[in-house]
């Protein structure tokens, strides 16, 4: 028998969740817009090609959710006990836009709907920044503005950009920003780019059942053997999904990086200050965005650190009630517990 699921921390701990999403339909319009008008990629195609126009209860249920972000949202954390919801702007964000300025005055306007669903409801949200990457100086500005006018946490960047990548120079001021105002970089997937969504797009392959975790689990370790922790040591970069897959990894990558390192094989592959394991157990963060499995999850505190694994849910692209129960249910002590759910969140989000 499961027990009740409440808010309030009567269970030893409140349930903040680190990875869920929302919608403004004048972004979900220029979504349809692109697949319309041919200007979408292939990803964004398949995604929102089902998410904004099928009629199957999946993608309208998830619709409804996105653009909600006062009572129905509310009442379904009622319903699981979460607590609090860390909020973000849906993938793909403003990213796939051609028109940069489109893009930035989108990203801020959904800031703006964030920021004042949050002062609504300040007990309940917690907000994360969108930025438009094609202008990075822009988004600098607009990592601060969240900072310091917004309340915001940290912002969350949708994996690539019209297929870059953030170890680009180019997104440099991005890093400085994030930097400077001592705030997370959440990495959240997006579908792969037209360059390698091909053999996944054929086979169904492309979205959160794989393509996601495969892209962005690249997108990390891209910026790991680029360096960039050793040119800003204090950054965190935020992953969900348990990693993407990378804790897994770890020793193989380890093996191989070094072992590229020293036949000098690859032109920017360069020595690093640390392996990417100790990287992974100083820079990153892991929620289990979609991944409530125990095993998984317990795996990942071990080679990571208690203090650098988080519980999310991914509302509403994953609504399922039962999940809540599981994670309660885990056989670990109550202070690991009470990191995963509540300490954690409130320590690296700065709560």
């Amino acid at each position: 028998m499961t027990h009740e699921l409440k808010t309030g921390g009567e269970q030893g701990y409140l349930r903040i969740a680190t990875e869920e999403a929302f919608a403004t339909r004048e972004i979900v319009d220029v979504y349809l817009r692109m697949i319309r008008d041919g200007t979408a990629d292939k990803g964004m195609v398949s995604l929102w090609g089902f998410y904004g126009t099928s009629p199957s209860e999946r993608a309208m249920q998830i619709m409804e959710r996105l653009l909600d972000l006062g009572e129905r949202r509310i009442a379904d954390m009622d319903a699981t006990g979460i607590d609090k919801a860390i909020l973000a702007l849906t993938s793909p964000g403003v990213q796939p836009l051609l028109d940069a300025e489109e893009a930035k005055t989108l990203a801020a306007r959904a800031n703006d709907t964030l920021a004042q669903a949050c002062e609504k409801h300040p007990d309940r949200f917690i907000g994360m920044g969108a930025v438009a990457p094609q202008d990075p100086e822009w988004s600098a500005q607009e990592i601060r503005r969240g900072a310091t006018e917004l309340g915001f946490k940290g912002i969350q960047i949708n994996s690539h950009t019209q297929g870059r990548y953030l170890d680009e120079e180019f997104y440099d001021p991005i890093f400085r920003a994030l930097v400077d105002m001592d705030q997370p970089l959440y990495i959240h997937p997006a579908t792969p780019p037209d360059s390698m969504i091909g053999p996944m797009l054929e086979a169904g392959l492309d979205g959160a059942v794989f393509g996601f975790g495969v892209e962005t689990g690249m997108h990390l370790l891209r910026l790991i053997t680029i360096g960039i922790f050793d040119k800003y040591p204090t950054l965190q970069i935020m992953v969900g999904h348990m990693g993407e897959a990378l804790p897994y990894w770890l020793y193989r990558l380890d093996y191989m990086h070094q072992a590229g390192v020293r036949s000098q094989r690859y032109e920017r592959m360069k020595p690093l200050k640390k392996t990417i394991a100790e990287y992974m157990q100083t820079n990153v963060l892991v929620t289990n965005s979609g991944m409530a499995w125990e095993p998984a999850i317990k795996f990942c505190q071990q080679v990571m650190g208690e203090d650098r694994v988080m519980y999310a849910m991914d509302y509403p692209y994953q609504y399922v009630p039962q999940e809540v129960h599981d994670m309660d249910g885990m056989d670990m002590s109550a202070e690991t517990k009470k990191k995963f759910f509540q300490t954690n969140a409130e320590k690296w989000f700065k709560l």
